[in-house]
């Protein structure tokens, strides 16, 4: 890793029972993260100074369980606020402090100010449990085309069988559609750009994903210029998550203020991921993990990562609509219960799928 001048000064300038420079340190860190920017790359300095005033970032990609996809939780009739509410309580009960919640250009377009007003009550409740959100806006990851109104019902056993891409396919490949994408994204982050409670912006979930793969760079290039134009206050990202794309690797983390990733593997070889990308210089957030099957789970990805200061987020909080607690792989046709669940934390009743599991989350959150 590179040396942080400002980072170093930060972190040990003050030795922990001197009040006075404590409270120089808090306004250095702030003064540095509010440095002005002409909306380029955030500097390495001004990035790892705006990690080190957030507390370890842990939590989970939030999907209420009442729903099948981003358009069942955003629309106006399918929203679902007490859900939400009731299982964000669940999640700060653990210690939980951060939610991955993907939004839906669809669920925009029907209805722009109802979006919005509906992202804010959102912001609202997860502020009242203490949850800061990172929001989402692309993707490239299962069903290619979404259709507003009523969505599917889940088919029985089958992970996320309802999920929908943003703008899908063929759409994200017609450059005629980019200035409304334009329209929507600017929009949205320009109504939120100064808001505290959102802690990050995710531009673009798994790009060249559904055998896309370079396919997908002059929409997330595009959508990169968009938000440098708009220049919010809180940092945007990209995560990376198949080393042999190397294009859109290397526009990712070249352009990203703080670097994501995903990761899914067993320990021995997530370590080596976060080896690669600490090259770097700059703080980081594995915004997916913890596949259970897969040998990538709480017991020994979380300690992990706390012990490398990388921000952790899993996928999956409550058993619901989407289905993932069946693996990607291997569906269970009859809809029961798989032998043991991929993702997810809590069943639909607020009891944890694992008891060591959350006591293990509330050990290493506090």
């Amino acid at each position: 890793m590179k040396n942080h001048p400002l980072l170093f000064l930060f972190l040990f300038v003050t030795l922990a029972g001197d009040v006075h420079a404590q409270t120089s340190k808090k306004q250095n860190i702030a003064a540095t993260i509010a440095m002005p920017s002409s909306g380029g790359v955030w500097s390495a300095a001004r990035a790892h100074a705006w990690y080190q005033d957030h507390k370890w970032i842990t939590g989970a990609n939030f999907l209420p369980s009442t729903s099948i996809n981003q358009l069942e939780m955003w629309q106006a009739a399918s929203f679902d606020p007490a859900t939400i509410d009731r299982e964000l309580g669940w999640a700060e009960n653990i210690g939980l402090n951060t939610m991955r919640v993907y939004l839906h250009s669809l669920a925009w377009k029907q209805d722009a100010p109802g979006f919005k007003r509906r992202m804010a009550e959102y912001l609202s409740i997860a502020d009242k449990h203490h949850i800061k959100t990172v929001f989402v806006f692309f993707d490239d990851c299962w069903n290619k085309e979404g259709k507003p109104g009523v969505q599917p019902a889940p088919k029985p056993g089958i992970h996320n069988s309802g999920w929908v891409q943003d703008p899908g396919q063929p759409m994200s490949d017609d450059s005629t559609l980019y200035p409304g994408l334009e329209k929507y994204v600017k929009d949205v982050m320009s109504s939120f750009a100064k808001d505290k409670r959102i802690l990050l912006w995710d531009l673009y979930n798994e790009p060249g994903n559904s055998g896309k793969a370079s396919s997908s760079l002059p929409l997330l290039k595009k959508i990169y210029s968009w938000a440098r134009e708009v220049n919010p206050d809180q940092p945007v990202s990209s995560g990376i998550w198949k080393w042999d794309l190397e294009e859109l690797n290397a526009f990712q983390v070249s352009n990203s203020d703080i670097i994501t990733y995903h990761d899914y593997e067993e320990p021995q070889w997530h370590l080596r991921v976060i080896q690669m990308l600490k090259t770097s210089g700059r703080p980081m957030i594995c915004t997916e993990y913890m596949a259970r099957t897969r040998n990538s789970r709480f017991s020994n990805i979380l300690p992990l990562l706390k012990k490398e200061n990388i921000g952790a987020i899993n996928w999956g909080l409550v058993d619901g609509k989407s289905n993932t607690i069946y693996a990607w792989d291997a569906p269970v046709t009859d809809g029961g219960q798989p032998v043991e669940w991929f993702h997810d934390i809590f069943k639909k009743d607020g009891t944890p799928y694992r008891q060591d599991e959350v006591e293990l989350i509330r050990k290493l959150t506090k």
